[in-house]
């Protein structure tokens, strides 16, 4: 049972607080009570940015990105290479990735991995999509940037396979990753050194078996 603290208002912002993730009772009072102790405006302006965040940001119809426009930023830059894609778990691997500044291409954000302990399955993702541009971009590698885990490698091959009938490379990062992290938790030299030295995903497949 949540503890109270006679009053009703702070009661409902330290359960709300609490609801974010790695944010228990305790921490939530402390943000509750550090608010209280800043200017309104302070306050408001957290407020309103929560708003607008959830109002206003949404994903990119291409890739699966956040973005505020209906194509992302990376999807609409002439900059970025078209012929390569780099398939990752979640939008927060793409800003690790991008932090390396080392990959030019474009990404494909599958919304997860395969984990049927977890009741994920391939149709759960956005596998399906991702074959949907492969046939129809004019898609030369597709690089599955997925951490290194048992669910990661059992996404890869799933993956891998779907692809097999295109005429493209399929690729995975170095493994100078350590297996069973997470790609976000890898340093940026690291994952960045891992993407240019990136290997055949058929050569660790055939190694593995």
């Amino acid at each position: 049972m949540q503890q109270s603290y006679n009053s009703t208002l702070l009661d409902n912002a330290v359960a709300q607080l609490s609801r974010l993730p790695g944010i228990g009772g305790k921490t939530a009072l402390r943000l509750a009570l550090h608010l209280l102790r800043q200017e309104e405006e302070a306050a408001v302006s957290l407020g309103q940015s929560l708003i607008d965040l959830r109002r206003n940001v949404h994903y990119c119809k291409r890739c699966h990105n956040i973005s505020e426009t209906e194509i992302c930023d990376i999807c609409s830059s002439a900059r970025r290479d078209p012929t390569s894609i780099c398939v990752v778990e979640s939008v927060k691997d793409v800003l690790t990735i991008e932090a390396t500044h080392e990959f030019h291409g474009l990404y494909h954000v599958l919304g997860g991995v395969i984990s049927p302990l977890e009741g994920i399955s391939p149709s759960d993702l956005e596998i399906e999509s991702l074959v949907a541009r492969v046939a129809d971009e004019e898609v030369r590698e597709v690089i599955l940037a997925l951490s290194p885990t048992i669910e990661g490698d059992t996404t890869n091959y799933y993956i891998f396979k779907r692809l097999a009938p295109y005429d493209i490379n399929v690729s995975i990062p170095a493994r100078g990753l350590s297996i069973g992290n997470e790609l976000e938790f890898t340093d940026e030299l690291t994952l960045g050194r891992s993407i240019i030295n990136r290997i055949p995903f058929s050569d660790t497949f055939t190694a593995g078996h």
